[in-house]
């Protein structure tokens, strides 16, 4: 029997930091799984967490632990699926070194991930774009920071975290203007800037006054931006806006609304799929063709393509008794 606290904390220093060199978000993700299913198994089983064996935590455990976090907690079936990926994790690695417990591993890989319902993808129209950069008032500082922000977010598409981690050393306005992000994974990409994000983001540098070091889109005081400040101020934002553009106030405009409206205005102008990826820096095209669902033109134009000219209308007719008779039933 082979106790389960050597084998994860081998998971944590040897696997996530050492071998696979994990962000710090990934690791407070995994933990706070861990966490949560410890306590739960020490409740199950009346043993302390470092009494724990890995085939305590069998296949019929870990299904408990599934319907607990969706019963009891109220996590939605995609915060369960993602304890059920870091758990997956941990046991391919106890596989290497502990295959005398493979055929609880076995068993607990088998328990599939939960289908659930995807949102349909929300973005924002032009005349909204245009009302929601007209919201922050121009004659202040905190006004122009964040209308330069709202069309950085709006031009690029980056991810909230993405923006608050951007300095002032990583927005180039000379030839081939970008700006440089580090993604999820740190994986690092550049993203063009037009000719409009451009111009104002060379008039904010020039107010900012900032070392190649500092926070792009800093706090009064000069920190850098949390990504709850940063919701806020576009939900406020939108708020003022919607006294203008009245279809607003049915949306929840979020940080991630406006990445989605990006790739929508890439799909308007027609750019492929792949594109699209490598702009929004997804780990594959699978995530980015939820835009290719939410593209109305694209449906309307498969529509033309395919449907018969010249058909008339009616119903199948068989000529058949045979087949007439299995139609009535």
């Amino acid at each position: 029997m082979t106790l389960l606290a050597p084998a994860l904390q081998a998971f944590f220093t040897d696997r996530l930091i050492t071998q696979r060199n994990s962000s710090p978000q990934t690791v407070a993700a995994y933990r706070d799984t861990f966490r949560l299913l410890l306590t739960f198994a020490q409740r199950q089983t009346g043993k302390q967490p470092f009494q724990l064996d890995i085939d305590d935590l069998d296949a019929p455990l870990i299904g408990a632990f599934l319907n607990h976090l969706e019963k009891e907690r109220g996590n939605s079936p995609r915060t369960r699926n993602a304890r059920l990926g870091a758990i997956h994790s941990f046991y391919r690695f106890a596989a290497l070194g502990h295959p005398e417990h493979a055929h609880t591993i076995a068993r607990v890989m088998a328990i599939p991930t939960k289908r659930h319902e995807r949102n349909t993808v929300s973005y924002l129209d032009l005349a909204e774009i245009k009302a929601l950069l007209s919201a922050p008032d121009s004659t202040t500082w905190l006004g122009r920071r964040d209308h330069a922000l709202l069309l950085l977010m709006i031009q690029t598409g980056v991810r909230v975290s993405e923006l608050v981690g951007l300095r002032v050393g990583d927005i180039h306005l000379g030839i081939g203007p970008h700006i440089k992000v580090t993604g999820k994974g740190r994986k690092k990409r550049a993203t063009p800037l037009t000719k409009e994000t451009v111009a104002t983001h060379r008039r904010w540098l020039t107010e900012r006054r900032g070392d190649p070091d500092d926070p792009l889109f800093p706090t009064r005081p000069g920190r850098p931006m949390s990504r709850y400040t940063v919701g806020l101020l576009i939900t406020k934002h939108a708020a003022t806006a919607s006294v203008n553009c009245p279809s607003l106030t049915a949306k929840r405009v979020t940080p991630h609304v406006l990445r989605h409206t990006n790739a929508m205005l890439l799909r308007a102008k027609e750019v492929d799929i792949a594109t699209i990826a490598l702009w929004l820096g997804h780990e594959s095209t699978q995530t980015t063709h939820i835009y290719e669902h939410a593209d109305g033109a694209l449906k309307e134009r498969a529509i033309a393509r395919t449907a018969p000219l010249g058909a008339k209308p009616g119903r199948y007719r068989p000529s058949d008794t045979l087949l007439a008779f299995l139609e009535t039933l």
